[in-house]
């Protein structure tokens, strides 16, 4: 064994190697290496041996262990699964090197060419723990001694690239730098293989280099062509990046980080964070590495408040560009939204520095995200056959802190490994194509959740990772489009659009005698069309009660006239049903719109289309879509309800799902106006069918349905009205009732004037911040633990404690305890776990993977609210296209009426699907909500429990009573929603 001080030159070589922390630095010390071993590098992996049997140096051995028990798996073949294949990797982002890394295992012959020079993106990733082992099987701990030491679980780009570049020089990757791939040359010949067009012009051994397959690992902005690309859109918001210089000074490392607040489920924070800085966020997150590093996505309104965005742009959703941003207000803004998530306690801090020695922080537009439509091609000319295909998240997310990109982009580069090996053993090309699309189709859907759980068992072979594989689910027939060869014919489609969903009316003579088929039998109705025949009432009665008949009996009918009778249906429909109207009763009793009654007829059909279509009476609510729309309209009355209270009231401990009493058959005390439906009652506006959006009888467009504070659109059951101005609010800015708190509204005319943008800095409100802690879900006493934690995390364990941290962390339970619950539990038995310091890191480890877990899902539930928010705009968009088409166009052909009819029933389908998806995503809000308001009460209890009680004031036993009615109710809420759950399950079985 060779002794520390050795004076051989290739082992100060590989120290400096296995410690540099710059590109340039590693592979000047790399070729130092080569240079004195007597090699050249970038010689696939036989080189790896050579430097292996040659550097017979003590520090290396370890590292040797891990490489080579990875090279040994039996999928690499000892390296000859694609000795024949030669590869041509574009970009050394943390995915284009993990896939050149498993290439090079399969023994190709790889070249990658990135057109940077240096490794500059200070931004920090969260790691799954899949990838977590994955990086330590390839001895990340060898090259970064702090990677996921205590409860570390996360690492910046740049470590993870020179890591990862590391792991590339000694497996034989020939890298190339500052080359940039501009397209494909196609063979010129037989005989001739496909090369590529680089910038600028690149040495003759790199320009000749034919090759077999092209990986693109490039990102969004350069896709190769062939591929497709689509733009996916949600509500604009603006996430802000910030990396501050970390000094490690004690009070750095005394700052506990913060997995991830989301405002969807604790909103409470984000209330204290406006009032003591006048910023208003949806989420943030702190990390810390090589930087302090904050990302925050901010309402519109806001930046715009505080001077962050130009107040003169117009209103656009293009991304955000430089120029867009005042950089001087923009730092200011960063820095107090720091100050204040970190409790004040960093004190001063200097930004750190991008590529171009500005300050590292940035805007980008957090809704803007592209998606590739296929992931690999197959292209052949001249006999020339190349693969090609795209490595990366299938979905490039701007919010980093979840992980998210980079999980899914090592996932991305074991199928595209997995795809070439599959390539080199001869399999037919549409094979391939078709094996690669079915794993892709898994892509966008894979959480750590839905994954094998021993992570030690994943490899390349997509079996590994994937419980549910099925690699048939896309045919070879189906991909042929993806095969491009020079002699082939082109794909014809089909010019017939299918309008029809899965269990949809289809046309307007279906669901006339749908209707026809639920209303038979009853008495005076008459069902002969979709117009007249309604405006009596009787035929909406009559269809109310054979889904519901306990609500009405047909005898109560007589004598009711026709307006009285056709209110109580509409409003039994959205209060027993679940089935909001389009339309007002004076509308259907004059028949004036035709279109909003078929449409508001198919919410019918669309809410039970499960239901059997035989005559008969039907017992209870079918457990379809409708379900969740019907408790969430159940839960926002009651949640109103609830505010309306006076605080000086006892809370109010009414469970929310309980059935409310039948509709008596009243006429409305205000009476309406005949064009009710067909007027916004904000912006008094023409409402189309599509677009009508109904809140207690009253009709808005939905893009004007907005919070009067922050203006973001409002979801169902996360708004409320104050009874006071009358404005809708989301609940972060509604006021509470019976206050005026000049804070909640806050505008041009009404500034926050704790915080000064540009002007001198930040003075935040001493108590807010004080409050505002307990909003990271972390108990006060327990944070001494943390503290302890972090301390430990800056001295690496060793490979023996490292090896049954991981043994013990496969043994943990798959579901565990939140954060706090973990904190607490080490708090008070943190006597018993100093005496096994590696339990303790692994427990809170898998605490705060817990608490992840839940910021991820509060995060997936946003952005599909985002992107179920922009789908409805482009339905409404479509639908008022449709309805001016059939309103205006009346010399048409009755066949071209009839299409553009089916077209409409067909988008008012896709919208009762899109509202009934939302119902049931903010179902799931506020159960998240409610689990963090159950734990913030819990813990203000126990803290007045804990006092002496001669200690306590009058004061404080009028608090802890209160206390305790807030979460008896909370508990209340809870259990309704668990019982609803569970009675749907129960139903649907």
């Amino acid at each position: 064994m060779a002794s520390p001080t050795s004076t051989n030159p290739a082992h100060g070589h590989f120290e400096s190697f296995l410690q540099a922390q710059f590109c340039k630095d590693v592979l000047s010390s790399f070729q130092g290496l080569c240079e004195a071993l007597g090699l050249e590098p970038g010689g696939g992996l036989p080189q790896y041996h050579k430097i292996k049997a040659q550097l017979n140096y003590w520090s290396a051995k370890s590292l040797w262990a891990k490489l080579d028990k990875r090279a040994g798996q039996p999928v690499y073949q000892q390296g000859q699964a694609c000795a024949s294949t030669k590869c041509l990797v574009v970009g050394a982002g943390p995915c284009g090197l993990r896939a050149a890394v498993e290439l090079a295992l399969l023994g190709a012959c790889v070249v990658l060419v990135e057109k940077r020079t240096k490794f500059s993106r200070h931004n920090v990733l969260h790691l799954w723990p899949f990838t977590i082992h994955d990086l330590r099987a390839l001895g990340a701990k060898k090259f970064y001694g702090r990677f996921c030491t205590g409860t570390l679980d996360h690492i910046s780009i740049r470590q993870l690239q020179l890591l990862l570049l590391k792991v590339a020089l000694l497996l034989g990757v020939e890298i190339h730098w500052g080359v940039t791939f501009s397209g494909l040359q196609p063979p010129s010949g037989k005989g001739s293989g496909w090369r590529a067009q680089l910038q600028p012009s690149s040495p003759a051994q790199l320009a000749n280099y034919e090759f077999d397959v092209l990986i693109s690992a490039a990102g969004g902005k350069f896709v190769p062509e062939g591929f497709t690309v689509r733009e996916m859109r949600g509500k604009l918001a603006i996430g802000i990046t910030a990396n501050f210089v970390n000094g490690r000074t004690v009070e750095e490392t005394q700052v506990p980080e913060i997995s991830g607040v989301a405002r969807i489920y604790n909103q409470k924070f984000f209330q204290s964070l406006l009032k003591a800085t006048g910023i208003d966020l949806e989420n943030i997150v702190y990390y810390k590495d090589d930087t302090h590093y904050f990302v925050m996505t901010a309402k519109k309104q806001c930046l715009l408040r505080l001077g962050v965005l130009r107040q003169d742009l117009p209103e656009t959703d293009r991304l955000l560009g430089s120029a867009n941003v005042v950089p001087e207000a923009l730092q200011h803004f960063a820095r107090a939204a720091a100050d204040f998530a970190t409790h004040g306690k960093l004190g001063k801090l200097e930004f750190a520095q991008d590529a171009h020695g500005r300050p590292d922080i940035s805007a980008f537009d957090f809704t803007s995200m592209l998606r590739a439509e296929s992931s690999a091609r197959v292209q052949e000319k001249h006999g020339a056959r190349l693969l090609l295909g795209l490595v990366g998240d299938c979905l490039v997310e701007p919010f980093w802190p979840l992980g998210t990109g980079v999980a899914r982009g090592f996932l991305a580069a074991f199928d595209a490994a997995w795809m070439v090996k599959r390539w080199a053993e001869g399999a037919e090309p549409l094979e391939v194509l078709a094996e690669r699309e079915s794993l892709y189709q898994l892509l966008s859907q894979t959480s750590p959740e839905n994954m094998h759980r021993n992570v030690a068992q994943y490899g390349l072979d997509p079996a590994t990772r994937y419980p549910n594989l099925n690699l048939r689910a896309v045919m070879p027939n189906q991909v042929r489009d993806l095969y491009d060869v020079v002699t082939k014919e082109p794909v014809r489609k089909s010019d017939k659009t299918d309008f029809s969903l899965p269990g949809s009316v289809g046309t307007q003579e279906d669901l006339l005698r749908w209707c026809q088929e639920q209303t038979a039998g009853y008495p005076g109705v008459h069902v002969t069309d979709l117009s007249s025949s309604w405006t009596d009432g009787l035929a909406l009665c009559a269809l109310v009660h054979r889904l519901r008949p306990s609500l009405l009996e047909p005898e109560e009918l007589q004598g009711v006239g026709a307006l009285e009778a056709t209110t109580w249906a509409l409003h039994a429909a959205e209060h027993e049903l679940g089935i909001t109207p389009v339309l007002s009763a004076q509308a259907v009793v004059a028949g004036s719109d035709p279109l909003g009654l078929i449409a508001y007829l198919s919410h019918f059909h669309s809410a039970f289309k499960s239901m059997s279509h035989n005559p008969g009476p039907i017992g209870q609510i079918s457990p379809g879509t409708s379900s969740a729309v019907l408790f969430l309209g159940k839960l926002q009355r009651t949640l109103q309800r609830t505010r309306a209270k006076v605080e000086a009231e006892a809370p109010s401990t009414e469970e929310l799902p309980v059935p409310e009493p039948s509709v008596p058959l009243t006429p409305p005390s205000q009476p309406e106006e005949a064009s009710a439906g067909d007027l916004c009652a904000l912006c008094g506006k023409h409402l189309y069918i599509l677009e009508r959006f109904c809140v207690d009888g009253h009709f808005f467009h939905r893009s004007c349905f907005r919070c009067h504070t922050c203006e973001a659109t409002l979801w169902p059951g996360d708004y409320g009205q104050h009874p006071e101005d009358g404005h809708f609010y989301c609940l972060q800015h509604l006021p509470q009732p019976g206050h005026k708190e000049d804070d909640s509204e806050i505008g041009p005319e009404n500034p926050v004037k704790t915080v000064s943008v540009g002007k001198g800095g930040v003075s935040a409100q001493n108590s807010a911040l004080e409050g505002s802690f307990m909003g990271w879900g972390m108990p006060g006493q327990s944070q001494q633990v943390l503290k302890d934690i972090e301390k430990e995390e800056e001295s690496p364990s060793s490979s023996e404690e490292e090896e049954e941290e991981e043994d013990f962390y496969a043994l943990l339970p798959l579901t565990g305890p939140t954060l706090p619950q973990a904190l607490l539990t080490l708090a008070k038995n943190s006597d018993t776990m100093n005496k096994y310091p590696t339990w303790r890191r692994t427990l809170l480890r898998r605490a705060k993977e817990e608490e992840m877990k839940r910021f991820c899902k509060a995060q997936t539930i946003q952005r599909r609210l985002n992107e179920i928010e922009a789908a409805l705009r482009e339905l409404e968009a479509e639908g008022v296209e449709l309805e001016l088409a059939l309103r205006s166009q009346s010399s048409s052909p009755e066949q071209q009426k009839k299409l553009w009819l089916e077209q409409l029933l067909h988008l008012v389908q896709k919208k009762n699907s899109l509202v009934a998806e939302e119902a049931e995503l903010m179902i799931t809000v506020q159960e998240l909500d409610l689990e963090e308001k159950q734990w913030q009460l819990d813990q203000e209890l126990r803290g007045y429990m804990n006092r002496e009680e001669t200690l306590k004031t009058a004061a404080d036993r009028q608090a802890e009573e209160q206390v305790l009615k807030k979460l008896v109710d909370v508990v209340n809420q809870r259990d309704a929603l668990i019982r609803f759950q569970e009675e749907r399950r129960l139903s649907e079985l």
